[in-house]
């Protein structure tokens, strides 16, 4: 019995996306700390350039921060139009090569060239070929990782930026992550990274030394995922059509809000915009749930489903009653309201039954 080839992925991720977009379309911003985002008391960095994060300005930044370590920063508001336009573009790069693509976002996406549409047998070439492409078409610089995961993949597109390439062979790959910090390990966020430093772990090579059943037992399920990544073995294949599992609408609001009254006027609107995205999609899910960011950050959900999917009329009686259910003793910086228990993923999962031919009729 012969194995399955190695399978060879690449990870595209533009370079400080919807910077870049706006620094190529005003010359006279290319060069200069720039974000996009408001610049307002309550707005959000949605993106940073290179030049800006020099000064220590990273997305998802307070604007009033933002601005104190960088007086000189250019604030420009978000053209998703425009983004969305040049992600069309870049994709059609990604499909010269390979129908196997996996966006993660309109500036991120897995390609596996294993088999590829144009016959090369080097997937670091295919990744040299698809960056220049999208600079020649889009005027945009795109960095690059290749490996025989996804994990690893994502990992190095990392290694090189801005406007570089990496790749993780697979006889590197167990020595790479032994050396490897935690908190650079595609996967692990902040709040994981510390529970682990808070163990001992610092490097792949210290999460290496814990058992298994050790790591489940700090972890739950994620502890199989740490085991394994750590080795270097992740099985995901290259999804080509992600299903969407929820839609949702939020809103940061100028001033924290408390009283009920000013908290429900606020939610309308939200949940208007919501409905208008469900009419958009067509989508339908069973689950109503909101969301509740307080002004010390703090979050909480609450949710309700459904046996049926809600109508429109529904969602805001639902979006009403998880309001008002119980009483804040914190102001409320941020509402969303969301959807999830879609349609499609149940449709998705009928066909997948479908599919499911017993072994004696094949």
């Amino acid at each position: 019995m012969t194995s399955p080839p190695i399978r060879k992925i690449i990870h595209v991720d533009m370079d400080a996306f919807y910077a870049s977009v706006e620094q190529l379309d005003h010359p006279q911003w290319r060069g200069k700390p720039l974000v996009v985002g408001g610049n307002a008391a309550r707005g959000v960095v949605a993106a940073a350039s290179y030049e800006a994060r020099k000064f220590g300005v990273y997305s998802a930044m307070p604007s009033v921060l933002a601005a104190r370590k960088c007086p000189q920063l250019i604030f420009a508001p978000a053209r998703f139009d425009r983004y969305k336009e040049i992600s069309s573009q870049i994709r059609e790069v990604f499909y010269e090569y390979t129908d196997l693509v996996e966006p993660l976002s309109m500036d991120e996406a897995f390609m596996d060239v294993t088999e590829n549409k144009m016959g090369l047998k080097s997937a670091i070439l295919i990744a040299k070929q698809v960056r220049q492409k999208i600079k020649e078409r889009t005027g945009l610089n795109a960095s690059a990782g290749v490996s025989y995961n996804k994990f690893l993949a994502k990992i190095a597109s990392d290694l090189n930026k801005p406007n570089g390439q990496a790749v993780i062979l697979p006889e590197e790959a167990e020595a790479f992550l032994e050396k490897l910090p935690i908190k650079k390990f595609f996967g692990i966020g902040k709040v994981t990274a510390e529970k682990m430093s808070g163990l001992g772990i610092h490097t792949g090579n210290d999460l290496k030394q814990f058992s298994l059943q050790y790591l489940t037992r700090k972890f739950g399920k994620s502890g199989i995922h740490y085991f394994n990544i750590v080795r270097g073995i992740h099985l995901s294949e290259v999804q080509p059509h992600r299903i969407r599992k929820s839609l949702s609408a939020e809103n940061t609001f100028e001033k924290d809000i408390l009283a009920t009254e000013e908290l429900l006027a606020a939610l309308k609107p939200i949940c208007d915009e919501l409905i208008k995205r469900i009419k958009k999609s067509g989508i339908k899910g069973r689950t109503v749930t909101l969301k509740i960011k307080f002004s010390d950050f703090t979050q909480q959900t609450r949710s309700k489903t459904q046996e049926q999917y809600p109508d429109e009329e529904s969602i805001w009686s639902i979006a009403q009653e998880l309001l008002i259910q119980e009483s804040f003793s914190k102001s409320i910086r941020l509402l969303g309201l969301g959807i999830s228990n879609l349609n499609i993923i149940e449709e998705h999962q009928h066909f997948g039954e479908q599919l499911k031919i017993p072994y004696e009729a094949q």
